[in-house]
């Protein structure tokens, strides 16, 4: 008895308990629809605007003390007495002839230097642009243009400097201080302040550029905050339950991914596809990340040019560990966390790492010998080499004076300098030696073992080696690598056609990551309309806008009768939504190319015509727009035009073997025979495994009766893609046309061996039979 009174009382204690616990979550969701109802308060990201930082400063007095006067304070703001920082105590600086004066009236800040006509000019100087280690200078141009001066000031040494000493710029260059390269409305804008909305008229070529704030404030990080102001201004008790505080970015509480991707948007080589909204969810939904193309990285991934950290990061062992930025940066001074190792030990084991057993250098204060350069100027301390970052992170200047490190965080590999020709950080120091001492060096400390680099292999792929092609399939394929080295080896596997890299391709279609996905998009080369439309009408579905907006790219080449009614709905507004972007983009070159392939997809030829001519017009020395204008005037037969534009091409880039090789086509339409083969002969020598380059080689020779050259071209064409029916049929007659009619029938019999199915090799056999 005692006992079922026990366990009724136990019973109704745990229904107690349940209901008590069920009603505090009840009260709270009804508590919060009251206050929401109560408040009006809906939290919608799209609709919250920019506040400015003023009202965050009574709430984040703390972090706005550690922004103020911090590198993202001063990105950007008004030429007053306070903010300018050069001597413009009417001091002249002189570089190639020219003497540009800097100069005051008052409060306001001039210089006379040479203007857009080549013409010396009177220029007021409206902002400022960085505090350090250098200082620009922007000036209004007409179009609502900012142009920044190449000649700036170097805060350290306290004097004026050019950013391109050793070259000369005319006016005409799109590098020059009045041109494109020099643009702050496309070129810098939008990192260097706050709420940037570009507004730039393709049409006009003008622009209306606006910000919310001048330079990078808090909105240029946490979103637009008005939503999360007017949530901050109720009651305590009156504020509704919402996400994220009603902030339109979350930047708290996030996996080390999405935030590295918060900063990348302005800390990366990139091409933007629209305004930044902070409302995108994926990185792809606003920019394209640049590649590791030759011009931006050395062949192992290391920093060339001017590429702001993502790219490189993203390689590193760091980012696959989850380090983030935050790691090693505090987020609103942007200064690092720790001085010197100390900000690697916070991971990385003093004992082991910061010894010399580790680094085999002296460390800062022992007994030593600095490194001098020849004229005796000390170039490293006794210590440098102890430190983490010198070994691990070595840099470039970039605008002159502009040391940045590489965030790749790589082991030094002297052994890759001896074989593909990358820097390493030993000879950064040691500038006497060869990288083959430091090899030795290496091996002394370390032992032999080098582990396998994706740097030998890109490396091929640049060279257009032959055995380079398995290499770049298993690297695209194996997602153990670096999902940017992954992207760049299917870029490079566009020059290997053939049966292995399509389905590489087709796999890379559906890979999870969105820069895969786009890349093979941009590559895959599809047999007929048909298989177009299988393969990539399900990614105008996709949900990141990069992979869409080439979705449409590729099916705008082709009719789009192959797609069904939901499809071509879906494809119309991609399609539309990719002309605005590269609308978006009409200020560079690459913009107005890319709306002329679009226009040529459509037939629409006298806007293709004029979007390329704009082009060149912005930079004279974009050859895609030139080979692609050159095509089109090849089509209207406009030949002269078409010859006119290659050749400047191939005399300004000798190294475009594939515009080489389109010349040479033009010249052998154009029967220009022997030019013709010099051409050909040059991109079949650079880019031998491109095998219809041999094909078109060895029809040349036989028009110019060079019959043993016309053979080892066809048969080298065979042998990269054995299954060519063209390829083994051109041999075929090659040999018939000579009277080798044995080696005729070896080629016909080779044809029906690899396609049974096709009569074409049957028929070639059976005219063969009688003849000896």
């Amino acid at each position: 008895m005692q006992s079922d009174m026990t366990k009724r009382w136990e019973i109704a204690g745990i229904i107690a308990t349940l209901l008590i616990v069920l009603s505090i979550p009840l009260y709270l969701l009804r508590t919060n629809l009251a206050a929401r109802q109560a408040t009006g308060f809906e939290m919608d990201r799209d609709a919250s605007h920019f506040v400015g930082r003023e009202k965050c400063i009574s709430c984040h007095k703390a972090e706005y003390d550690k922004w103020k006067g911090s590198h993202h304070d001063l990105a950007m703001d008004t030429a007053t007495p306070e903010t300018v920082l050069g001597n413009f105590n009417n001091v002249v600086f002189e570089h190639r002839g020219i003497r540009s004066r800097f100069y005051r009236k008052d409060e306001r800040f001039f210089v006379y230097t040479e203007g857009p006509d080549g013409r010396m000019g009177h220029f007021e100087i409206q902002y400022t642009f960085g505090a350090y280690p250098l200082q620009q200078y922007l000036v209004p141009f007409p179009g609502g243009r900012l142009q920044c001066l190449s000649i700036a000031w170097d805060v350290k040494k306290k004097k004026w400097y050019h950013l391109y000493p050793d070259r000369h710029i005319p006016p005409g260059d799109w590098l020059h201080w009045t041109r494109g390269g020099q643009n702050w409305n496309g070129m810098c804008a939008e990192c260097h302040s706050t709420g940037l909305e570009k507004r730039y008229d393709p049409e006009a070529d003008t622009f209306d550029t606006t910000w919310s704030e001048i330079d990078v404030s808090c909105e240029a990080c946490h979103g637009p905050a008005s939503m999360h102001v007017a949530w901050a201004k109720m009651p305590d008790m009156a504020r509704p339950d919402v996400d994220n505080y009603a902030l339109t970015v979350k930047t708290a509480g996030i996996g080390a991914r999405k935030l590295v991707e918060l900063c990348a948007p302005c800390h990366s080589r990139r091409a933007s596809l629209s305004d930044y909204t902070h409302t995108e969810d994926d990185l792809l939904d606003s920019m394209l990340p640049s590649l590791l193309t030759p011009e931006l990285y050395f062949a192992d991934g290391q920093i060339l040019d001017e590429v702001y950290v993502y790219g490189s990061f993203t390689q590193s062992k760091m980012y696959h560990r989850d380090v983030r930025c935050s790691d090693c940066h505090d987020v609103h001074s942007a200064k690092i966390v720790l001085e010197g190792n100390a900000l690697c030990l916070q991971c990385h084991r003093a004992g082991e790492y910061d010894t010399r057993a580790h680094h085999f250098h002296k460390h800062s204060g022992e007994k030593g010998e600095p490194i001098r350069s020849e004229d005796g100027e000390i170039l490293f301390e006794v210590g440098t080499g102890a430190q983490c970052v010198t070994c691990h992170m070595p840099g470039r200047l970039y605008m002159g004076i502009d040391y940045r490190p590489d965030h790749s965080l790589r082991i030094p590999r002297p052994d890759l300098s001896q074989q593909i020709h990358a820097p390493n950080a030993c000879n950064r120091c040691h500038e006497d030696k060869t990288p083959a001492w430091a090899d030795e060096a290496i091996t002394k400390w370390y032992g032999p073992g080098r582990r396998q680099h994706y740097g030998r292999i890109l490396q091929a792929g640049r060279a257009f080696s032959t055995d380079a092609r398995q290499g770049l399939i298993q690297l695209a394929a194996d997602h153990l690598y670096p999902v940017i080295v992954r992207a760049t080896a299917l870029d490079l596997l566009k020059a290997y056609p053939g049966k292995d890299t399509r389905r590489v391709m087709t796999l890379a279609l559906s890979d999870d990551e969105a820069l895969i996905r786009r890349t093979a998009l941009t590559n895959i080369s599809l047999s007929d309309v048909k298989a177009m439309a299988e393969q990539i009408a399900p990614l105008l579905y996709d949900p990141v806008k990069a992979v869409r907006h080439e979705a449409a790219r590729r099916l705008a080449e082709n009719p789009s009768e192959q797609l069904n009614t939901a499809q071509v709905k879906v494809f119309n507004a991609a399609l539309e939504a990719y002309e605005a972007s590269m609308r978006y983009s009409g200020d560079f070159a690459f913009g107005r190319h890319n709306l002329g392939n679009l226009y040529v997809a459509q037939n629409r030829m006298d806007k293709a015509i004029a979007s390329y001519q704009m082009a060149i017009d912005i930079d004279g020395l974009f050859y895609p727009a030139k080979v692609n204008l050159a095509m089109l005037y090849n089509q209207q037969g406009k030949n002269d035009e078409a010859e006119r534009l290659l050749r400047e091409v191939v005399d300004a880039y000798p190294d475009m073997h594939d515009v080489a090789y389109s010349l040479g086509l033009l010249l052998a339409e154009r029967a220009h025979y022997e030019a013709a083969a010099q051409y050909l002969g040059q991109a079949a020598a650079a880019m031998p495994q491109r095998a219809r380059i041999h094909y078109n080689l060895g029809l040349l020779f036989q028009i110019l009766k060079k019959n043993a050259s016309a053979e080892a071209a066809l048969l080298k064409a065979v042998e990269l893609e054995p299954e060519n029916l063209d390829f083994l049929y051109a041999a075929a007659d090659h040999y018939i046309k000579r009277g080798m009619i044995a080696r005729a029938r070896q080629m016909a019999e080779l044809m029906i061996t690899r396609h049974p199915e096709n009569e074409m090799g049957h028929r070639l056999k059976r005219s063969l039979k009688d003849l000896r």
